[in-house]
């Protein structure tokens, strides 16, 4: 037997990580399938992104009130590159795109949670959840600033596109 243990690289166990609450995601929804069965489990997990949504905000508006009295346009990017950073973080393909008015893009190239939603054959609850996470977000951050900052969905994966592109806007 060697003394020499090894030592996964942090990436690797990153990533493996975060594999492993998406799966803890989908036990704890099957988990609610199983043990509630007159409940709707999409509605369920629908909640937990409105929830989520909410706790998200609350760190975004934190960040947003550091970077002080910011006009309109720098909301939308800020908002836009908070929601890239975050899909980032998760191991998520994000990044941002900003046109000269202002109007920003958060668009994901591809998506582990899409990938989950297809192989487990609820298809139809990724973007409904995505959508209700992003809305949430925009709607706490309008709340505590004053904003009036508008999203969308323009492109998703689960509808056929090559991306899911969500529109930040005034």
């Amino acid at each position: 037997m060697s003394d020499k243990s090894y030592v996964m690289p942090v990436e690797k166990r990153f990533a493996i990580l975060c594999q492993i609450a998406r799966a803890q995601h989908f036990a704890w929804y099957q988990a609610v399938k199983d043990m509630c069965p007159d409940v709707n489990a999409g509605d369920v997990a629908n909640h937990m992104w409105e929830l989520s949504g909410h706790e998200t905000a609350k760190a975004y508006i934190k960040q947003l009130r550091k970077a002080g009295e910011l006009e309109p346009k720098a909301v939308l990017q800020k908002l836009a590159e908070s929601f890239a950073w975050s899909s980032q973080i998760m191991g998520e393909e994000a990044n941002v795109k900003i046109d000269d008015d202002g109007t920003s893009y958060c668009i994901h190239d591809e998506c582990p949670w899409y990938d989950w939603h297809k192989r487990l054959g609820i298809l139809e609850e990724d973007q409904p959840g995505c959508d209700i996470w992003f809305k949430t977000v925009v709607a706490d951050v309008n709340a505590a600033l004053g904003t009036d900052v508008k999203i969308e969905t323009t492109e998703s994966l689960p509808a056929g596109g090559n991306t899911c592109t969500r529109k930040i806007y005034l």
